[in-house]
């Protein structure tokens, strides 16, 4: 089996550095059409199956990446993006002046970060997981699988793959919109194909 994952496309809040977690937003323009571009992409691989977190911006570039094919897109509340709490909202510059320790350690050590209402990266890694074994498991015998989801979740996904720790999560590549990794699973053994490509992107 092929697991192929993407970040939603671009929304207004991503291009204004806020913490969006659970909030929803709608796509930009840009957002819009980088999704269609990788649906084209994409055109040629008969998915089982698409998963898809249940915020906004996640679902509709799922739908734009389907495009007029049938593909079943199943809501899966694992892989919503991590909750922020208090945060949420903010920009960079504002967490920066508000809470700079806690923001920095957010950065540069996130196994030490204690979220103001949210989530912990260890609660947050726990659900993630809990989600892509549940693909896993419960698609055996398909062939390809297509998760819609968001930049953390994608990196916490990449942390189980290759099993470093919570410290190394921010680790290289960034994970751009509609950028698309792909993994192949045997027996839930897992290799990497592909990570964070956007050539499709303009």
């Amino acid at each position: 089996m092929k697991i192929y994952l993407t970040r939603h496309g671009e929304t207004e809040w991503n291009k204004e550095l806020r913490m969006q977690g659970w909030k929803n937003f709608n796509l930009t323009e840009k957002g819009i059409e980088d999704a269609k571009s990788l649906g084209k992409r994409l055109k040629n691989i008969d998915f089982d199956l698409i998963y898809s977190s249940p915020l906004k911006r996640a679902l509709d570039t799922a739908k734009y990446i389907r495009g007029i094919k049938n593909t079943k897109i199943v809501i899966n509340e694992n892989f919503k993006e991590m909750n922020f709490g208090l945060w949420e909202g903010m920009n960079e510059e504002e967490l920066t002046n508000q809470y700079p320790k806690e923001y920095e350690t957010f950065i540069k050590k996130p196994q030490l970060f204690k979220p103001f209402g949210g989530e912990t990266f260890t609660e947050f890694v726990h659900r993630i997981e809990k989600g892509l074994y549940d693909v896993i498991d419960n698609n055996s015998s398909t062939d390809n699988i297509l998760i819609v989801a968001h930049a953390v979740v994608i990196k916490a996904i990449m942390k189980i793959v290759k099993g470093y720790g919570i410290e190394k999560l921010w680790s290289l590549p960034f994970i751009r919109g509609t950028s698309i990794t792909v993994l192949e699973v045997e027996n839930r053994n897992i290799k990497i194909l592909l990570e964070g490509d956007t050539s499709h992107v303009l």
